[in-house]
């Protein structure tokens, strides 16, 4: 039996003032149970990175009290940084369904699914640890089998909300559990950690029934193939597609690794319903008629190797963009891709496409599967808590979650708008933000994780501007000087046939500064080299205005 918990302590790793690589924690005495364990992708100021996860090092001190990782749904966001984290904590992952399927898909890629623990939850599950008791609730989102969860503790109910919104007509029937929400509500509710994605937008969320009309419309109209591109883990909305296509007498064709291994898990598990004969292969899509085809396929988000992309390019090997094709995005872009977004419909319509495109209240393809201030306002009146911590969402988000939970009743100065790393403490049920904790960001690029620091990136991203000048020196190891003329070499930084006079005044500094040093004793290759990058640094800044990496080689001989 443990000791008896005096208190409880609520941060994030991930998931406050940003969107993405969502992780929470809760801690009480010797136990820690970790909430999501999540992903997000790069912007373009992160060169060569592949992927950004949490940074765990708070953990790793602790790792003998972390007793759970607790999933609430299958977005990347929330189990992309999973495989990284098991490699160094292995506990037992609870989740729902298919939630689990796609977990198991990182896992074997990652080759852990042997080693690690998977405890299947849904949401009638309760979950004992000592003096912790865990439940949980069904809430709807853009994806299958999400929850929310409840944490029983000495000192009350701290909840956290997952993902949600509140559609009262869902796709797949899944309705949130709002009933069993105000009975948690009525008990009390110490705490909630409510999702602030939304928060900036009045009224409610849209239903998921809207988009399905509008599929079906445009799969109607369409005179040749119809290429949609989605979210490959919305299988409401791939539902939608196969049934739009089951009534126009279209087959389909899925493109990308993403989308064929989630519809695998979803058919496999019974959450997708399609004909035996309605998916076709890749090889097959030019043996039929256009108008007997739908291709659903990634890239919904501009990624420059995804489907979509490379479609638009023509790039996409047996697959052809036809004059009179139909395209469609079956998602809103992500704050940051509008960009690559906007290239990939200009080049649909250079092929002479008819594009469907743009925000979900525009084109009819697209609904949040997050809730808009009313949904966060329904979910604060039905838990009635006295401490709110809003997450996932950017500051402004934060803040307008803040004051949404003042006009429906939360005191003012019980919402928590903190960062990552920040610990709320909870003692004799009132909450305290007093103290910090490691957090940020992990950077995974190829095999390495956590190797690529500031450093390295601040080096990636002067390359990328200004290139590189290499100065290879033939020196005498006994009399230290020059054997012959430098070698110069430009990477990046300028075209050597077009820059003789640039170039020969650099091996005429070089050469001098290596004179003057040897002629004042000042022999160590280090002090070489720093003079060097100095002097040529100056004159090239001076002659170019640029800074590029120099780089001294010395060769003895």
């Amino acid at each position: 039996m443990s000791a008896k918990i005096n208190g409880v302590s609520i941060f994030a790793l991930g998931g406050l003032n940003e969107v993405g690589k969502n992780m929470y924690a809760i801690e009480c005495s010797d136990h820690i149970f970790i909430i999501d364990c999540g992903n997000k992708f790069p912007d373009e100021s992160l060169l060569g990175i592949d992927l950004i996860i949490p940074d765990i090092t708070y953990l790793l001190e602790n790792k003998e009290k972390v007793k759970a990782l607790i999933v609430t749904h299958g977005h990347e966001d929330h189990i992309g940084g999973i495989p990284y984290f098991l490699k160094n904590i292995n506990v037992p992952v609870y989740s729902t369904r298919f939630t689990l399927g796609l977990i198991e898909l990182k896992l074997t890629e990652h080759k852990l699914l042997g080693e690690t623990e998977l405890i299947e939850i849904d949401s009638n599950s309760n979950i004992q640890f000592d003096q912790i008791g865990i439940s949980f609730f069904k809430v709807n989102h853009s994806i299958p089998d999400c929850l929310g969860i409840v944490f029983n503790t000495p000192e009350g109910k701290i909840v956290h909300t997952g993902d949600f919104k509140f559609d009262l007509t869902p796709a797949n029937n899944e309705h949130s559990d709002i009933h069993k929400m105000a009975e948690i509500g009525r008990e009390g509710v110490l705490l909630l950690l409510s999702e602030s994605t939304n928060a900036e937008r009045p009224g409610l969320t849209p239903s998921e029934q809207m988009v399905g009309k509008h599929v079906e419309d445009a799969f109607v109209k369409a005179e040749r193939k119809v290429i949609l591109s989605t979210f490959a883990s919305n299988i409401n909305r791939v539902q939608q597609v196969v049934d739009a296509a089951q009534k126009t007498n279209r087959k389909i064709a899925l493109l990308g690794r993403s989308m064929i291994n989630v519809v695998d898990v979803a058919l496999e598990r019974g959450y997708l319903t399609a004909p035996e004969d309605m998916f076709i292969d890749q090889q097959q899509i030019n043996e039929m008629p256009p108008e007997k085809v739908a291709i659903l396929c990634t890239g919904s988000q501009g990624e420059p190797l995804a489907a979509l992309a490379r479609l638009s390019n023509c790039n996409f090997r047996g697959v052809e963009i036809i004059q009179g094709d139909t395209v469609i995005f079956a998602a809103g872009p992500i704050p940051g891709n509008e960009r690559n977004v906007t290239r990939i419909v200009d080049n649909f319509f250079a092929l002479g496409a008819n594009v469907i495109y743009g925000s979900g209240s525009t084109s009819g393809m697209h609904v949040s599967g997050h809730g808009y201030q009313e949904d966060l306002k329904l979910m604060l009146t039905l838990m009635k808590p006295k401490y709110l911590i809003p997450i996932h969402g950017e500051y402004r988000m934060l803040h307008h979650h803040q004051l949404l939970a003042e006009s429906v009743g939360v005191e003012p100065g019980n919402t928590f708008i903190i960062n990552n790393g920040d610990v709320i403490d909870i003692e004799y049920a009132t909450a305290r933000q007093t103290r910090q904790i490691q957090a940020g960001n992990t950077f995974v690029d190829g095999i390495g994780v956590g190797d690529v620091g500031d450093i390295v990136l601040r080096d990636r991203k002067q390359l990328s501007e200004d290139g590189m000048l290499v100065i290879v020196l033939t020196m005498s190891r006994r009399e230290g000087k020059l054997v012959s003329q430098p070698d110069i070499i430009s990477r990046g930084f300028v075209y050597n046939r077009n820059s003789d006079d640039l170039l020969k005044e650099i091996n005429r500094l070089v050469t001098t500064t290596v004179n003057d040093m040897r002629k004042g004793n000042r022999q160590q290759w280090s002090a070489i080299k720093q003079s060097i990058r100095k002097s040529v640094g100056q004159y090239v800044f001076t002659e170019t205005k640029r800074k590029p990496m120099i780089l001294p080689i010395i060769i003895e001989i």
